[in-house]
């Protein structure tokens, strides 16, 4: 079983033997008041024995039948982050199983990895706090930020631009349906070699917004934000002579980011792929996927010493999967 609670979802998924039994969620209802992360907390604790319940029903098993626990560790927000390591715990405790702590990232990445068939993809992490290019470095067992934002996550500033500019819910997904048929307006494009920044796309955004069509500006924010992160992802690419190329995370639900990716990748002759929409949003089967790998290597820990850490880089973490 693996919980994930990093931010607004607490999702628990079910695997046997990297086959996926069960994914179910229950997402914190934003709004366009973003979170509030002691309410979202709440949310989960009220909600998270009754996502249990559902995912054990859909996977058709009993709790008596789960053999080890996954949970999300971090990066995310504190008091989320520790409903779910306290869930995990709780039940690793009753039923005397093992229990392994996972980065959020690297189940992004490992989940695209394994549901695209590929073994050594560059990966792409686009979600709300993460922005990052990444590729495994399997002699030093870790994975390697090739580039990554100078300042928040391109998911953090679509979500925060549909706050903005009044959108319900203010989502990205929102800023994608009124981008549609928009004319574009030139904003501010900040990639340096593998890296970029987005807090001044955004600013010129809003500000431009009040003078004239959100529907163009919406369109020209999001176009502008994916082409940089195709150029810098093109550049990866090149230097690292990848034939592999996954995006993944919240992000990479996007339609229009994967046909520009794909687009990428086809002018390199580069196999180009991305999990199913379910599994690139925050779930708890993308952390039972990477547990159930871990835990067979006999990578667990003891109950007393899990942990929660809202900053957990995703190249601090030992590669235990393989």
């Amino acid at each position: 079983m693996g919980i994930e609670s990093s931010a607004h979802t607490f999702g628990v998924g079910i695997v046997e033997n990297g086959r996926i039994l069960s994914n179910e969620k229950s997402v914190y209802p934003i709004g366009n008041s973003g979170m509030i992360p002691i309410k979202v907390a709440e949310f989960h604790n009220k909600n998270a024995d009754e996502v249990i319940l559902r995912s054990l029903e859909r996977a058709d098993v009993r709790l008596k039948d789960i053999s080890g626990i996954g949970y999300t560790m971090g990066p995310g927000i504190g008091p989320c982050l520790k409903v779910g390591m306290s869930k995990a715990k709780a039940m690793a405790n009753e039923l005397n199983v093992d229990i392994v702590p996972i980065n959020h990232g690297m189940a992004h990445v490992e989940v695209a990895k394994r549901l695209s068939n590929m073994r050594d993809p560059l990966a792409l992490y686009v979600s709300g706090g993460n922005s990052q290019i990444l590729k495994l470095d399997s002699e030093r067992r870790h994975y390697l930020v090739l580039g990554e934002t100078f300042d928040i996550g391109v998911g953090n500033m679509l979500d925060s631009f549909a706050r903005k500019i009044g959108l319900d819910p203010a989502w990205g997904s929102s800023v994608a349906k009124i981008a549609t048929g928009g004319k574009y307006i030139k904003l501010p494009y900040t990639v340096k070699g593998m890296d970029f920044a987005f807090a001044g796309l955004m600013t010129k955004a809003v500000e431009l917004s009040k003078r004239n069509s959100k529907k163009d500006v919406s369109f020209s924010l999001q176009e502008t934000a994916f082409a940089m992160l195709c150029e810098a992802a093109e550049r990866a690419l090149l230097l690292t002579k990848s034939r592999e190329f996954c995006v993944c995370g919240g992000v990479a639900q996007s339609e229009r980011l994967k046909a520009m990716l794909e687009s990428v990748a086809r002018e390199h002759k580069i196999k180009f792929g991305a999990a199913p929409n379910e599994f690139n949003a925050d779930n708890g089967a993308m952390i039972a996927l990477l547990a159930e790998r871990v835990l067979k290597r006999g990578y667990g820990v003891k109950v007393e010493d899990c942990d929660y850490m809202q900053r957990y880089r995703i190249n601090d973490v030992e590669y235990l999967a393989d």
